[in-house]
């Protein structure tokens, strides 16, 4: 059975264009992962469901994939736009009080636990940064060879003059990159818009490797140009990243890959958009960030948000409010309800089902994954006239892209802080036939999102 056509959005051209893999029927992507200085927030998390829900669609449409998400230990600065700051790693390294790669595990077993919470599948690989410097090393050296990088005092920047396509994915000039330079530019770079390959290690520096320039450490962009191409090859079908990805480590990624092999090297760009928080982008810099260990917290399954996320496109803004979370986690239960309901009507009927509805899922995932009309399609499947047991089939049978856990029927929700205690003293009011107390502690219950059912009190 030949695969069908999958048109999929590329940042690089600003166009839907025809999926062809490289290797016949598998797909190999490449997705900016975490850097392991802190517990990830839902936005990050959305970023991370755009592989997964790729993956889980074309795999639905028949195609295999092969996907490597990187993890980033080291290099990553506060100020990677402008290529200054300190490294993120030993920000939080000397904030807590430990070592690097303690820093590092604790937050990497954290973001799998986070990932696993949301239905995000496991990607295949899982390459760390810091396992990867001698390529890394050996790809700013042919770098330097091609004349495309120079060294200054032990630190190796890229000479974006030496890339004249430098800009073409985040339509960036080198006049724009210019006037948009922050403070005093480093005296040491041909340009301002140059960016570290290899950073001179600085006095009392934790992490530190040799090289030919000196000891130092690797820029953050390098990283994924030698990951990337250790792992899937000098040629790949797909890249993501959140659209803060866009510049310039996208941008970075392509002159350092494109310089040194003499060709291009990721087929599309796909970005996700970004988590909007009233008004504002939600991040760890601006302190506004909700992980899903909160949304449990809250009392809500953390697949709401998976099922709020799926309202909007991928590549749009999501605006996230707890009133819409509430919606989502209230939905998600009613469609779980009526799968196990329907499920009760006999066997599958599947197969004598119309292919109507089927085909019109593919088509819509088919179409740069459109979960928006995915999900308008599983809205009128449960409102139609299908026979009930077919409904469930098909529920069941898309929830393979969809990762809502649909054949689940409950959700062990967690107790907000002091939930419990307003519950306990509301059943001796109640017991008490104090039922001003009682409703007055139903509604501070209410504001902690808990909701209480009363069976009757015996006279």
């Amino acid at each position: 059975m030949s695969q069908p056509s999958v048109r999929l959005y590329n940042t690089l051209t600003r166009k839907k264009e025809e999926l062809r893999p490289l290797g016949e029927g598998v797909v190999r992507i490449y997705s900016c992962g975490p850097t392991v200085y802190r517990y990830v927030h839902i936005g990050n998390l959305r970023t991370f469901m755009l592989p997964d829900l790729l993956r889980r669609s074309l795999e639905y449409l028949g195609y295999q994939t092969q996907q490597v998400m990187n993890i980033t230990d080291v290099g990553h600065l506060t100020d990677d736009t402008f290529d200054r700051g300190e490294d993120k790693m030993l920000v939080a390294a000397r904030l807590e009080n430990r070592s690097p790669e303690d820093i590092a595990a604790h937050y990497t077993a954290a973001f799998m636990d986070d990932v696993r919470k949301l239905n995000i599948r496991p990607a295949d690989t899982y390459p760390r940064a810091t396992q990867y410097i001698p390529q890394m090393i050996e790809l700013i050296a042919a770098l330097l060879e091609k004349r495309h990088a120079y060294e200054v005092d032990g630190t190796v920047y890229f000479d974006i003059a030496s890339f004249p396509p430098y800009g073409r994915l985040s339509r960036n000039s080198t006049e724009k990159l210019i006037a948009g330079a922050r403070g005093e530019p480093d005296p040491r770079k041909l340009h301002p818009g140059d960016f570290t390959l290899w950073k001179a290690a600085g006095e009392h520096r934790l992490q530190v490797w040799p090289s030919p320039w000196g000891p130092g450490y690797p820029g953050w962009h390098i990283e994924c140009s030698a990951m990337s191409m250790s792992l899937l090859g000098e040629r790949f079908d797909i890249h993501t990243g959140g659209a803060d990805n866009v510049f310039p480590h996208h941008e970075a990624e392509i002159a350092q890959s494109e310089a040194v092999t003499g060709h291009r090297v990721v087929g599309a760009w796909m970005h996700g958009g970004l988590l909007m928080l009233s008004g504002a982008r939600m991040a760890k810099s601006a302190g506004n960030f909700l992980r899903v260990t909160e949304i449990e917290e809250q009392g809500h399954d953390p697949l709401a948000f998976r099922y709020l996320a799926l309202q909007a496109k991928y590549r749009s803004p999501l605006n996230f409010s707890v009133e819409g979370l509430a919606g989502a986690d209230k939905a998600l239960r009613h469609l779980r309800e009526h799968a196990a309901d329907w499920s009760q009507d006999g066997a599958d009927e599947m197969q004598s089902t119309p292919g109507e509805w089927g085909s019109r899922f593919r088509d819509a995932i088919a179409d740069d994954l459109d979960f928006p009309r995915v999900m308008a399609l599983v809205a009128e499947l449960v409102h139609s006239a299908v026979p009930r047991s077919v409904k469930s089939a098909l529920l069941r049978h898309w929830d393979n892209v969809l990762g809502l856990d649909l054949g689940r029927t409950g959700f062990e929700r967690a107790v907000p802080a002091g939930a419990e205690q307003l519950i306990a003293e509301r059943e001796k009011a109640r017991a008490e036939r104090d039922f001003a107390r009682s409703d007055q502690l139903r509604q501070e219950l209410k504001a902690l999102g808990v909701e209480v059912s009363d069976r009757s009190i015996e006279k």
